[in-house]
């Protein structure tokens, strides 16, 4: 692996534990010698953990469509800044650009971004690993709804295990390291 991309709010959210595991995630990525690929906004989650590798000695790639660049505020100061001309450019370049990908607590923009790139993989598009850093439980009703829809019979349990789960970052970093994509179908019987 040499590139992380990390989904995440452009709001810093309720508790000041989000802000602590995104520069602790940061940390994480520098020791490991990752570059960090990201949304390319100044604000929120994504901002502290842009600013935090910066500060480490580490890359940030940020991809943001130019119809975003005044609302999320593009961040000026980053290794390389990607102005897109749309969202789907926009993920579809982050996806390019990286190696694996995790979810930090965020909204409907993060929801969308982790569960369309581990939909990508089930499909076999990439082989790439996918995570969710569970920070304070934050995706825990989400865990619970995956699983659900896996006693359901509608996500095979392999598939179901291909987003890896940890609420320590650099947990979630050894678990990628490690990541196998599973060789199966998408589809249950």
């Amino acid at each position: 692996m040499r590139r992380v991309c990390v989904y995440c709010g452009s709001s810093t959210g309720k508790r000041q534990e989000y802000a602590d595991a995104a520069t602790e995630l940061a940390d994480v990525l520098v020791r490991h010698e990752l570059e960090l690929v990201y949304g390319g906004a100044d604000k929120g989650i994504m901002g502290i953990i842009a600013d935090a590798v910066l500060e480490l000695g580490g890359k940030v790639h940020g991809v943001i469509p130019g119809m975003l660049t005044e609302k999320e505020i593009a961040h000026r100061g980053l290794t390389e800044l990607h102005v897109v001309a749309s969202m789907h450019e926009r993920k579809t370049m982050m996806a390019a650009l990286s190696d694996g990908f995790i979810a930090m607590p965020g909204g409907y923009g993060t929801l969308e971004e982790i569960i369309e790139i581990i939909t990508w993989g089930q499909l076999r598009f990439h082989d790439k690993p996918c995570g969710l850093l569970n920070t304070g439980g934050f995706f825990d009703h989400l865990l619970a709804y995956l699983d659900h829809a896996s006693k359901e019979g509608f996500l095979r349990p392999e598939n179901r295990n291909m987003l890896l789960v940890d609420s320590d970052p650099a947990g979630l970093i050894q678990r990628f390291e490690r990541y196998t994509a599973p060789n199966v179908e998408k589809w249950t019987a």
